[in-house]
This record gives C-alpha cells, structure tokens and sequence, in this order.
C-alpha cells in the first residue's frame, strides 16, 4: 500500500500547469477552444505550481504593486500580491471601479471595450508586474500597459498561465519593449 501512495505521488508531481487546464470546444462561439484555468484553481496543487512559477522570473526582482487584468487576472494577481508582500491593482471594465479613474479603449476581435484603473492607484516611478490567466491577441493587456504607463508607473513584466501564440498578443507586448513570460502554451483559438 505505501508502495502505491509513493508511485502516485511521483506521478501526480510530474504534472505540468497545462494538466490542469482542460478545453472547452466550441465555446463562447463555435469554432473557439476554450482554455478553461478554473480547473487549475480548483486544484491546490495545480494552483500553487501556477503561482511559484509565475513568480519564479521576477524573484528578487523590485516589485512594488502587482495589476491584475479583469476578471482571473484578480485571482492570480491577489495570490502574486500576496507572496510579494506588496499590494494588488485591479483592471476593470469600464463602470465597475467606484471612484475617479482613466480609461483606455481597446479593439476585440468584434468590436471595442474599454478598461480603467483608478486614478490614484500608482505612485509614479511604481514598479509593477502586470499578470492575467491567458495572452491572446493582446489587446487587454496593452490597454492595461498604457493605463499604468499614465499613471508614471513602470511594467517590470508581463505573466500569463496560457500564451495563444497563433493569435500574436506575445509578440504585441515584445513589440512594446515588454518583458513576457507564460507558462504553457496552445495552438489554435
């Protein structure tokens, strides 16, 4: 029996990030596969793994405030924050955050959106570390860039779970001087 436990757990520890995350075809449209990271914080494991190496790049590294994008960039985000010790910045679509703030319109593959921050949120010269689940064509997190930009803070870097590297948003962001790091990635939408 303690053989068992012992071969188990050297499986489960062979586990990568993208074990955890499953596909969800023809969803929110058909044609699209969903790469769904709820089944990774759902697992302690599969979540902390996530965490560690989402950190891994930046230790040591000065990070004064970490800005998660809307909406599972909060659950990462407040998690990173957390083992920083520093404090958390959310992203929201437009209406949703109380107070003065800016706003940065972005284009989606089938329209506009417009994310904000509050306008206080960053001290110039702030070094932040901008983190969501997933980097598709880019455009959030750009939006998100240029909001803190304006706010006179500086993006240390960029981590994502899931980098969609078809859809070009790596490139986008490395095209803005920006440092990017992911920790699996998918082919396709």
């Amino acid at each position: 029996m303690l053989w068992q436990a012992g071969f188990w757990g050297a499986e489960m520890q062979k586990k990568t990030v993208k074990d955890y995350i499953r596909t969800i075809v023809d969803f929110p449209h058909e044609g699209i596969l969903f790469r769904d990271v709820t089944t990774l914080f759902a697992d302690a494991r599969g979540f902390r793994m996530a965490i560690d190496q989402m950190l891994h790049p930046y230790a040591g590294q000065p990070i004064d405030k970490v800005v998660g994008l809307e909406a599972r960039g909060f659950i990462l985000g407040g998690a990173i924050a957390h083992q920083l010790s520093v404090g958390f910045v959310p992203v929201r679509k437009k209406g949703k955050l109380p107070g003065a703030t800016i706003a940065q319109e972005y284009k989606l593959e089938y329209g506009e959106a417009v994310v904000e921050i509050h306008d206080d949120a960053l001290a110039a010269g702030e070094r932040v570390l901008l983190v969501d689940d997933l980097l598709a064509t880019g455009g959030t997190a750009e939006a998100g860039i240029k909001l803190i930009e304006r706010l006179g803070a500086e993006v240390m870097g960029c981590a994502f779970i899931v980098d969609l590297p078809g859809l070009g948003g790596r490139a986008r962001l490395e095209g803005l001087g920006m440092d990017v790091h992911y920790l699996c990635e998918f082919e396709g939408l």
